[in-house]
């Protein structure tokens, strides 16, 4: 089905406040629903006769409220992840964290450690500073850019 005739089909949805709409055009099925209020959620699920894993899209990623980076993390220095990969606040499990909030750090010293790959990569310091905040759970995936710190 076209791509156009797909964001056509949303917007229809979207304006005549209808919660769902299946439409079938030869082998491909397409159905498009809408939860609660007139909020702006569409969930697009193409569903072929080889039952492929559905695919998801949904525009309330564009319409819905952002909070503002700034609002959730504290004022402060923010260390943010060099790569992609988990996060790890201590060099084994049960052992103690590199750092605890509150704690005084200077720039070089060892913050967390980042494995990707299978590659275990020490994250330190790029300043001194009071740890003001540990951003990230232990053991959770972190993105590039991602903020882990704050230092104060």
């Amino acid at each position: 089905m076209d791509l156009r005739k797909l964001k056509k089909l949303i917007d229809l949805v979207q304006e005549s406040g209808i919660l769902e709409l299946e439409i079938t055009e030869g082998e491909e099925k397409v159905r498009i629903s809408r939860n609660g209020p007139p909020a702006h959620n569409q969930y697009l699920v193409p569903q072929q006769s080889a039952s492929p894993p559905p695919i998801v899209v949904g525009a309330a990623v564009a319409s819905a409220p952002v909070a503002s980076p700034a609002a959730a993390e504290p004022e402060g220095h923010l260390v943010k992840s060099p790569m992609v990969g988990t996060f790890y606040r201590s060099a084994a499990p049960g052992a103690k964290s590199f750092v605890e909030v509150g704690q005084n750090v200077v720039a070089g010293e060892t913050l967390c450690i980042i494995e990707a790959m299978k590659l275990l990569n020490e994250i330190e310091a790029d300043q001194g500073g009071v740890v003001k905040a540990v951003l990230v759970e232990n053991g959770q995936p972190v993105e590039y850019g991602q903020p882990l710190f704050v230092l104060g």
